[in-house]
Order: structure tokens, then sequence, then C-alpha cells
């Protein structure tokens, strides 16, 4: 049997329509707790999926065999463009005048064409001379949760299951969010700052696509669990290899090397419906 999610709390008449007239007489949605599931006796292709969610404009994914989400004790995020709705280093860039040119390297880094660490190198390079002081205003003025997300942080809480922050950004924003959100656990790059201003450089080994999936791997072995009880999320190429170390992998309006590899996709939902995987 094949378990299919329906990311919605209400359907319409013309979406219930759509699914039953794809899924016959097993098409009947039925509903658990805020979402929709049907069971399949075959599982569809992620093809027929996606031109279904596409048609109603509501995600639809398939559970992973074997997946069992009452086993979940951790999950694993990505911090920008997948909790917040934006990239922090671009914003930062926008307070020395080079946004377009960092920008461009993050779009890039993120659709895999460009090495991370390399990128990101390049990108904090860009930042030399700027006074530390616009990180707080990025904070205060530009960094926004995408749509989803507290409920989703506190839905996890009631259940008892950890949540981490991971981020090629930098500690300023991951620890800050820490005490925001009451998170459990962070990491992420440190800037180097020298009388105010930034220098340029990070401090440290870049927080890139490996050390992602090895800090699944530490907080699997600090909390004692094995990686088929974590569930990761993120949106760019660099958070690739922590995704397909978890049990489950969700992109989250990632780009398309992403969803092509992530197990679920998040393309029209919020943050709250990692949770309907959980129900």
């Amino acid at each position: 049997m094949a378990t299919i999610i329906i990311h919605s709390n209400s359907l319409n008449f013309e979406q219930c329509k759509v699914i039953e007239r794809a899924y016959g007489q097993y098409g009947k949605p039925k509903k658990v707790d805020n979402h929709y599931r049907i069971e399949l006796e075959t599982a569809p292709s992620q093809e027929a999926l996606k031109a279904i969610a596409d048609e109603i404009k509501v995600d639809l994914n398939i559970l992973p065999a074997g997946f069992n989400a009452k086993e979940i004790k951790l999950v694993i995020s990505d911090m920008d463009s997948t909790l917040i709705s934006i990239e922090c280093i671009d914003e930062i860039a926008d307070f020395i005048d080079v946004k377009p040119q960092v920008s461009a390297i993050t779009e890039a880094a993120m659709r895999g064409e460009l090495n991370f660490e390399e990128s990101l190198t390049q990108r904090v390079a860009l930042l030399t001379g700027l006074e530390t002081s616009a990180l707080q205003k990025v904070f205060d003025e530009r960094l926004t949760l995408n749509p989803g997300a507290e409920k989703w942080i506190s839905g996890l809480k009631d259940k008892s299951i950890s949540f981490a922050l991971v981020s090629g950004g930098f500690t300023f924003f991951t620890q800050r969010l820490q005490t925001q959100l009451g998170l459990d656990f962070t990491r992420a790059n440190v800037l180097e700052e020298d009388n105010g201003k930034l220098t340029g450089s990070v401090i440290g080994d870049i927080i890139g696509a490996q050390a992602k999936a090895e800090f699944l791997h530490e907080l699997c072995e600090k909390l004692t669990i094995q990686p088929s009880q974590v569930i990761a999320i993120g949106d760019g190429a660099n958070d690739l290899l922590m995704m397909n170390e978890a049990a489950l992998s969700i992109a989250y309006h990632a780009k398309p090397t992403v969803q092509a590899q992530a197990s679920c996709s998040l393309n029209y939902s919020g943050l709250d419906a990692v949770l309907d995987f959980l129900g």
C-alpha cells in the first residue's frame, strides 16, 4: 500500500473531483488531523503526483516505504530560504552596494553550479569593510519567518521532537533565531570582525554540504538515535548531502535539482505542512 498525503485542511469540490478522477474508487480523500490522505495499492509516479498538485495548487506527497512517524526524534532544517524568507548574505550585501554580485553567486551555488565553500568565500570577501551594525539591521528590518514556521516548531515541541537549525549562513542570525524560537541546536559560519567591521573572512571551517551532513550524524550520536529517526528539510544543493542521510527529506520551495532528489516536496504549503508527515 502507498500513502498519499494531501497537504490541505479543506478541499473544495473541484479539487476533490480532480483527485477522484485520477485515483478512481480509491480517490476519496480521508481527513487525518489537519490534512487528507489516500491509501493506494500502487504508488503513482512522482510526475503524475506533481501534475495533480500543480492542477489543484495543493501539495501531494507519497510517504516513503518504511517511514515510521512515531520514531522521528529530530528535524534538521536549513535556514536561508527555508526557515526564513531571505538569503541573509544577499541582504547584508545590500548595505555595501554589492547585492547584485552576491545574489548572482548565491543563486548559482543553490542550483549546484558552484562549489558552496568557494562561493561563500567569494561572497564574504565582497563584504569587507562593512560595519557590523548592518547585520542587526538585516535581522530587525528584513528577516521574516516563512509561513507556518512558528506553528511547525510548536508542533514539533508538542511531539517532543528536537529541532536543529544548520546554515551555510552566519551564527549572528542562527543564534538570534534560537533564542526567539526556542530551538534546540544550531550551527553556522562565524563572520570575522575587527573594530566593528567585517574583515571579509569567516573563522574556522565553512559550514557547507558535508558539514551539514556531519552535523546530522553528530546530533544522532548526541541524542542516541539513528538517521532513520530524522527528517531533513532544505531548498538548495548544499542541503542534499544532509537530506540524503535522513529517513525523510523535504524540498521546501526548492531548486529543481533538490526537488528531483528529495523524497517529498512542498511548493504550495507553509512549513507547518511538515507536521502532516507526523500525523
